[in-house]
């Protein structure tokens, strides 16, 4: 089942062609710093999305292993994809907020587990968390 978003003033679009079987939320500060609040994302491989729209986007090298990126026209955070050599090099994390469905998607894990705010917890449980130390060692190469 195709999955399709866009950003708020819809000069970008898109559609994940592939299964959406990994969501979670990253706690980390430069995520709540982008997003406005914790970030909630789909896990998309290479390849596995179509935009249009693209001359729309901006990019933002985040970090030595990501780069974030957005709208220009309206500035929504649409998704950031891996940069840093690896297995997950091309791996898109899309904004749930900028998915039009997101019935059926599971909640699978939380990332920065150890400096999320205490202002706000996920009920449920049966997800896999990770620490900030943890997240650093897996996009390193080092999980």
């Amino acid at each position: 089942m195709a999955r399709d978003g866009s950003c708020v003033c819809g000069a970008v679009t898109y559609s994940i062609t592939t299964e959406v079987a990994e969501t979670g939320a990253c706690h980390c500060g430069m995520c709540r710093k982008w997003s406005g609040g914790v970030f909630m994302s789909v896990a998309v491989p290479p390849g596995g999305m179509e935009l249009e729209g693209a001359e729309n986007l901006s990019v933002y090298g985040s970090s030595p292993w990501a780069e974030r990126v957005f709208c220009k026209t309206c500035g929504s955070s649409l998704f950031y994809r891996v940069t840093a050599e690896g297995p997950m090099q091309g791996e898109m994390h899309v904004g749930l907020g900028t998915l039009a469905d997101v019935s059926g998607i599971p909640f699978t894990g939380e990332l920065y587990i150890d400096v999320k705010p205490d202002i706000y917890s996920f009920a449920g449980a049966g997800r896999h968390q990770m620490t900030e130390a943890q997240v650093i060692e897996m996009f390193s190469g080092g999980a």
